[in-house]
């Protein structure tokens, strides 16, 4: 079960703020005392409220009905007062939450936490170890990474801030320190090592995790993970745990991801990130012998993005881009968070495989908030090219389990495909066949097959046939959607 830590509980006064710092032996230390007594001040508690209006939910306690008279009826009206709990539901209540986070400018007063610990917050209160209690307003939140920057005024304090550092120099094995705000407890150091890297567990487009063996928990959420040189290498955000405490699975942003995004945040309030405009897949092992790879890597352009920074030839659908901005791309979850880290506007170089051919062209890089908007708009319009009428029966084949048929005026009204959507159409798939395994549906539209364009049934026929003759086990197939989004298939053809 994965939880994130943030906590819903009351506060502890936090230890006094400690003074002196020195980094530990990197072989693992006999003690961190040192090292922690340093960083102590810099780390903070979240204390955050918001105000719920009373319902008759789950979480509302109906008032007893009393008799008339009844010497405890005072006692019960200023119980339930504002509890939500009266006979109209109109009361409200706060919900008070508890979570971490350390300061990283003390001139400015700035404070970095997790999204989801003041997500929705009436108020925030930033609670320092020497025992000050600072308002805080929100500068900035990405959801996306799940990072919040805060501010505090640091007149008048004398505050203690940590630097972010490079989290790719982290090995597996290397000592980590966590301090955190764990089910209240405020100031709670816990040790552990690097258990592995670059995890996905599916909470965000940009995940690429440090797991850590140093206990976590609730609480703990938007805290500091420390190397022995007392940098920030991570900010702690989830753990995985069917009973909410530390089993010695937790996960930390890391560093080389996070400090961008507080960056951006403090500059704009807001994500400007770089976007290349495509849809994207998994190279698998079919696709990658298919397309004639010695081994699956990279990332399959599987569309691009009307509008978007390569819809200009220079990136086609069935490329594999295999490098992006000198930096390796391994598999399809690491093209959008490198693509997501560069700078909006910077051209960069990108390594693709092109019909077998390695080649390197270059684009500029759009925007991804104004992709986002711009992707928003084209699902909005309507499909275009589902009127006409029905006409005779075109000519047909049937290949791999499906018969495929000429698109027309009538096969794209009996399917709703759209006007600027060609190739052949899939009129029929046979339970049980290779196409079917590979859930292709009737009203899907070939497109190429084997990187090749097709636009009759024959054309279906001939390509199949020439890669049966080459020896190829698998086809790709390149699929059209009603409305024109692109995939990949590969089907066996034994």
């Amino acid at each position: 079960m994965l939880a994130l830590c943030a906590l819903a509980a009351p506060s502890f006064a936090p230890p006094a703020q400690a003074t002196s710092m020195s980094a530990a032996a990197a072989n693992g230390p006999a003690s961190v005392a040192d090292l922690a007594e340093g960083l102590l001040g810099a780390v903070v508690n979240i204390s955050t409220s918001q105000t719920v209006k009373g319902t008759e939910g789950p979480g509302a306690v109906p008032m007893p009905q009393l008799p008339e008279g009844s010497p405890f009826q005072d006692f019960f009206n200023d119980f339930f007062k504002d509890r939500g709990g009266d006979k109209g539901g109109g009361g409200s209540q706060k919900v008070q939450s508890l979570g971490s986070g350390f300061v990283v400018d003390a001139t400015e007063g700035y404070v970095v936490t997790n999204n989801h610990v003041i997500a929705d917050s009436d108020d925030i209160e930033v609670n320092f170890s020497d025992g000050t209690t600072l308002k805080a307003k929100l500068v900035g939140t990405d959801t996306k990474t799940d990072i919040a920057v805060l501010k505090v005024d640091p007149k008048g304090h004398k505050l203690t801030a940590v630097k972010f550092g490079d989290s790719n120099k982290m090995r597996i094995g290397d000592w980590v320190m966590a301090i955190g705000n764990p089910f209240g407890l405020g100031g709670s150091v816990t040790l552990g090592i690097v258990s592995a890297r670059n995890r996905d567990i599916n909470s965000g487009p940009y995940d690429d995790f440090i797991q850590t063996d140093a206990a976590i928990n609730r609480g703990n959420s938007g805290g500091p993970l420390f190397n022995m040189n007392g940098e920030v290498i991570g900010i702690n955000t989830a753990i995985i745990s069917p009973s909410g405490g530390s089993i010695g699975i937790g996960f930390a942003i890391p560093s080389q991801l996070a400090a961008g995004v507080v960056d951006q945040l403090r500059q704009y309030g807001e994500t400007r990130r770089g976007w290349l405009g495509v849809r994207i897949q998994p190279v698998t092992a079919e696709i990658a012998e298919s397309l004639g790879m010695a081994a699956p890597k990279g990332a399959l352009i599987a569309g691009i993005i009307k509008g978007g920074p390569v819809d200009n030839g220079s990136i086609q659908p069935g490329d594999v881009v295999t490098k992006f901005d000198g930096k390796d791309i391994r598999d399809m979850h690491d093209l959008p968070r490198i693509v997501a880290e560069s700078p909006v506007g910077k051209a960069v170089d990108v390594v693709i495989v092109r019909k077998g051919k390695e080649q390197t062209v270059k684009v500029t890089l759009g925007r991804l908030e104004d992709g986002e908007k711009l992707a928003e708009a084209d699902k909005a319009k309507p499909d275009e090219g589902n009127g006409g009428d029905e006409a005779a029966p075109v000519a047909t084949a049937t290949v791999l389990g499906m018969t495929v048929g000429e698109l027309n005026e009538a096969t794209r009204a009996r399917f709703g495909i759209a006007a600027d959507v060609s190739g052949v159409v899939v009129t029929d798939v046979a339970k049980g066949s290779a196409a079917a395994e590979r859930g292709v549906q009737p009203g899907e539209v070939i497109t190429e097959i084997a990187q090749e364009s097709v636009a009759t049934p024959k054309d279906v026929m001939d390509r199949i046939g020439a890669l049966k003759e080459q020896g190829r086990k698998n086809a790709l197939l390149m699929l059209a959607s009603k409305s024109g989004e692109l995939r990949f298939v590969t089907i066996r053809m034994d």
